[in-house]
């Protein structure tokens, strides 16, 4: 049986404390097992207060990133790897074992060309040393693949499994996205299907980034594949109802969605286990 969590972007549009703990009351409160909290600014993060929070919601907690872009790994392998230490820190702080995302690299980085080897080897070594500290604090690493109008480096599922490959850390997994697979994918069952051995984590995510199944994500496939491997990871509402100035830019979140924050999290989450339940997860 899989777990339901949800992006802390489906309430807040910036995290502190705050607002973060706000959002963490929210989760629980609508019934999720965990909230995916974006680490954006490890060093300005109060662990310890949303870790109280946590603990008052009767949850638990994911982290995830995205490197920020003075940091991209192929061009700042030594900046990155400090970010991400530094993240590390902070999720095992708060009490979390999770930290996927764009860990790599920086949401909006292009350089007007395919990743070269030389890039795609700076990311294995450098996050090899990552997920050999990782495993030191119990964390578990995963690397998402984005659409190529968000980056260059990682866009497709196999881009990802064949890098985990490469790396061979035991701690690191393929984190899925269906809203970029519904850009880079040729369909969904397939992709699901053939990364089975490093999938762990999906954002569950509509085309549009609002109500979950009031676009054209094929949700049918894709519940489909999670049975068909008999799926037991984390499955992530991904809906975006305030937009966070951090990554607005990068995601070229003009707009807001298609419903408020309260419909977005109850009718999601609905969704999700009635999807789960159709395909006896």
């Amino acid at each position: 049986m899989p777990t339901f969590g949800a992006h802390a972007f489906v309430w807040v549009g910036s995290w502190d404390t705050e607002s973060g703990n706000e959002a963490i009351a929210q989760a629980g409160a609508v019934g999720f097992d965990f909230i995916e909290i974006p680490l954006i600014k490890p060093a300005e993060f109060d662990a310890d207060s949303h870790k109280a929070a946590l603990k008052k919601a009767g949850i638990g907690a994911t982290c995830s990133l995205a490197l920020p872009k003075d940091s991209h790994m192929p061009f700042y392998p030594e900046k990155a790897r400090q970010f991400l230490f530094k993240a590390l820190e902070e999720v095992e702080k708060v009490g979390a074992n999770y930290l996927c995302g764009c860990t790599p690299y920086s949401l909006g980085t292009l350089t007007g060309k395919p990743p070269t080897k030389e890039e795609r080897q700076t990311v294995v070594e450098v996050m090899g040393d990552v997920c050999a500290e990782a495993k030191k604090r119990g964390i578990t690493i995963g690397i998402e693949p984005c659409n190529r109008y968000e980056t260059y480096l990682y866009n497709t599922l196999g881009d990802v499994q064949e890098a985990i490959r490469t790396i061979g850390a035991d701690n690191l997994k393929l984190h899925a996205d269906t809203y970029h697979m519904n850009i880079e994918e040729e369909g969904f069952y397939n992709p699901i299907i053939n990364t089975a051995d490093v999938l762990d984590y999906i954002h569950m995510s509509e085309s549009h980034r609002g109500l979950v199944g009031s676009g054209t994500v094929n949700w049918e496939q894709i519940f489909s594949a999670l049975a068909d491997i008999q799926f037991k990871g984390k499955l992530v509402l991904e809906s975006f109802s305030a937009i966070n100035p951090d990554i607005i830019a990068a995601t070229c979140l003009w707009r807001p969605p298609n419903q408020p924050s309260d419909v977005l999290a109850r009718e999601g989450l609905k969704f999700l286990k009635e999807g789960a339940a159709r395909a006896r997860l």
